[in-house]
């Protein structure tokens, strides 16, 4: 359920704490902005210093307030915050936006003060924006709630589009630049600190107003994952599409992100499972953010991906079709019959595959390519098509004429631009009143439609997903050691196997077993392992013998890898020697890990090189059902080895969906105790599936599962 910020987004009421008459100072900026840009709310300063500001009475305490005040622009030293929000709260204002800067975006200097904050918002109960934000707009009121270059200009006109961003300078200059395109936002929130209310929280609430047809948000970094994938699950629900913008992706920008706002970012992989499992879409730069939004705006989504390229120039048409090979498309030739019909019109040199190259010398012929255009709208092979715009003298004719056709048809156009737009603007107008998006260049026309398609095809497999299975799995109490760290490969394999996932038959031996030993329960060839949970990485440190066949050299193994443990790690706690069964198949490798951000998370690859040199790996959130997990499978790039890639045989995939979805168990199961599994090499073969090797590492904890119950 969302928070009811109502009175946050629509005020009928703002105070300016710290407010003052020198439109320079921060606390006189929102002042100037809510006297002059047609705000029609009651607006009540406060400063002591005071009686009047802008003809207005002046308050020497938020305490003082009257009502309606439904929000407080706080814009006073960082000192006197917290006891501002306990004015506030006497006052019975229910939100703030905090301007002010000092808190724990200073790290160890500013924490005193984020506590004392933290218990007036505690005590009061009041919900803030901040702090450490550049404030809030809403355009529909005219209520400039904030600071800065982007908050004085009073042109700014709303739009269907609303943005949270955790970075206000930033947000506020994509406002700006999208104004200039003809794309007006309604509502603009830069959450600062997010010390109260979260960028999440505002855009669950932003996302249910009729008026947002789209949501924007540039984002550092999250605290709340599961937040995160109901909100893309909600957008789909709704059909609205979210525009993220996620940056802090690498070494270096995780660590500016923790100089900048102090907000946990987790692993940049993570970030995109969330966003391709939801309906986000991600830009990385502000063209592609306009691009973007200019296509969605249009109002029409493809059903499927086939795109259509009709151009003049052969060069922009081939570059076109290879972004949209690469952004996911197909290019479908068109039928027969719309070849037919279009060969009536078009040139005899005209190249009437797809793309479909009428050349230059055509362009005159505008009414001619609308006719085109017309047939190849009605082509069944066409889910969405982009032309190349006309230009000259022939631009305005073609361009109302194109209106036009677009009322006959539900699918989308967007059309390339062909001019510079001093030359063409009343046509730039007039699509863009139409809502025809109009796109510079043929490359972000291309990457417009693949945000599309993609998004429409996320909609479509929402809309046909059956509804979550039944737990297959059941729940088993586990009896962990209290202390944390890495389990061995005997103990950590009794883990996995309580859940069902199969594992190789193995005894654990002590030295003087094996010197008595004359027989094993299953033959050979065997597998001889140090058992200790302080060497997780057996192999490093030459702990592992492989296909030994006889019980002599069984026992020269067993003593050459405890010497090599011993010399490894001279202190290592060594429980035994692990002797296992060899197992075979193709390796894949299954992991888990409770990341602090989006909570217990399934990893799955191929096993060996594949998994160290490509990185072919794919990540679905724990828990979840076998069905999950064959789309999982199937997400990696090197899938086809495993269903029979050229003549080779299919693999048990239906084995390999059933360890997934268990794993995913048993770590939600037991996301209290445990931080990490690792099956690696799990053995997939043409029937069945088993680990030959398995890590599991503790949080620290009680010493029974069971009074941790997750």
């Amino acid at each position: 359920m969302t928070a009811d910020f109502a009175r946050l987004i629509e005020p009928r009421g703002v105070a300016v704490i710290g407010a003052s008459d020198d439109p320079r100072k921060i606390g006189g900026q929102p002042m100037r902005f809510l006297t002059e840009f047609g705000y029609g709310g009651a607006v009540y300063p406060v400063n002591p210093r005071h009686s009047t500001i802008r003809g207005l009475r002046c308050y020497a305490s938020a305490a003082d307030l009257p009502q309606p005040c439904d929000v407080a622009v706080v814009a006073v030293p960082a000192a006197a915050v917290p006891q501002s929000i306990r004015d506030l709260g006497r006052a019975g204002v229910p939100h703030a936006i905090v301007l002010s800067a000092g808190f724990r975006e200073l790290g160890e200097r500013g924490m005193a003060l984020q506590r004392e904050l933290d218990d007036a918002l505690r005590d009061t109960g009041i919900r803030i924006i901040g702090p450490n934000c550049q404030g809030v707009m809403n355009l529909r009121a005219r209520a400039y709630l904030g600071f800065g270059h982007a908050f004085s200009n009073p042109s700014l006109q709303p739009g269907p589009v609303s943005m949270v961003t955790q970075s206000g300078g930033f947000g506020y200059s994509v406002v700006s630049a999208a104004q200039r395109e003809g794309i007006g936002f309604s509502y603009v929130f830069s959450t600062g600190n997010e010390a109260n209310i979260s960028s999440l929280e505002m855009m669950a609430a932003l996302i249910e107003r009729p008026e947002v047809e789209v949501l924007v948000t540039y984002m550092e970094g999250l605290s709340d994952g599961r937040a995160l994938l109901a909100l893309g699950e909600r957008a789909l629900q709704l059909g609205k599409p979210i525009l993220v913008w996620k940056v802090g992706n690498t070494a270096a920008g995780q660590r500016a992100v923790a100089s900048h706002t102090a907000n946990l970012t987790a692993g940049a992989e993570l970030y995109r499972a969330a966003f391709e499992r939801g309906g986000f879409v991600q830009i990385r730069d502000i063209d592609d953010l306009i691009d973007t939004l200019h296509a969605f705006l249009g109002g029409r989504l493809p059903k499927g991906n086939g795109v259509t390229i009709l151009t003049t120039s052969g060069g922009a048409g081939v570059l076109m079709a290879d972004r949209c090979e690469e952004a996911g498309l197909s290019l479908p030739l068109p039928s027969p019959a719309s070849v037919e019909a279009i060969r009536a019109v078009a040139p005899d040199f005209a190249a009437l595959g797809n793309p479909l190259d009428v050349t230059a010398h055509f362009s005159p012929a505008w009414k001619e390519y609308n006719q085109i255009i017309r047939t190849l709208l009605a082509d069944p092979t066409v889910d969405l098509l982009m032309p190349r715009s006309i230009g000259g003298a022939n631009a305005d004719a073609w361009s109302a004429e194109l209106v036009e056709i677009l009322k006959e048809t539900d699918k989308p156009v967007i059309v390339s631009q062909n001019e510079p737009p001093e030359r063409i603007q009343s046509t730039i107008d007039r699509l863009r009143a139409a809502h025809v998006p109009l796109i510079s260049t043929p490359a972000r026309c291309a990457a417009a439609a693949g945000a599309l398609s993609s998004f429409a095809a996320r909609l479509r497999a929402h809309a046909s997903r059956p509804p979550p299975a039944p737990r297959e799995v059941p729940r088993v109490e586990l009896d962990l050691p209290a202390e944390g760290g890495s389990l061995g490969e005997h103990r950590s394999k009794s883990i996995v196997a309580a859940y069902g996932i199969p594992v190789t038959r193995e005894v654990l031996l002590s030295p003087a077993e094996l010197g008595r030993l004359s027989s094993l329960p299953f033959a050979g060839p065997w597998a001889v392992k140090i058992e200790s949970p302080d060497i997780p990485h057996k192999t490093e440190a030459g702990c592992v013998r492989l296909g030994i066949a006889g019980l002599l050299e069984l026992k020269s193994a067993a003593r050459e890898v405890e010497d090599n443990a011993r010399r490894y790690v001279p202190h290592a706690r060594i429980d035994g020697i692990l002797v296992t069964e060899m197992a075979r198949g193709t390796e894949v490798i299954v992991g888990a890990v409770v990341d602090p951000v989006f909570g217990p998370v399934v990893m799955f690859g191929l096993g060996g090189v594949a998994a160290e040199l490509l990185r072919d790996v794919t990540h679905e959130f724990a828990p979840f059902d076998r069905a999950t997990a064959r789309a999982m499978i199937g997400r990696i790039r090197t899938a086809p080895l495993l269903t029979g890639y050229r003549g080779r045989p299919a693999l048990d995939l239906d084995a390999l969906a059933d360890v997934l979805s268990r794993v995913s168990w048993l770590v939600a199961d037991h996301a209290g105790r445990i931080a990490e599994i690792d099956l690696n090499p799990l053995f997939l073969g043409e029937r069945g599936i088993v680990a030959a090797d398995a890590l599991v590492a503790l949080a620290p904890g009680p010493a029974s599962n069971a009074e941790n119950r997750v």
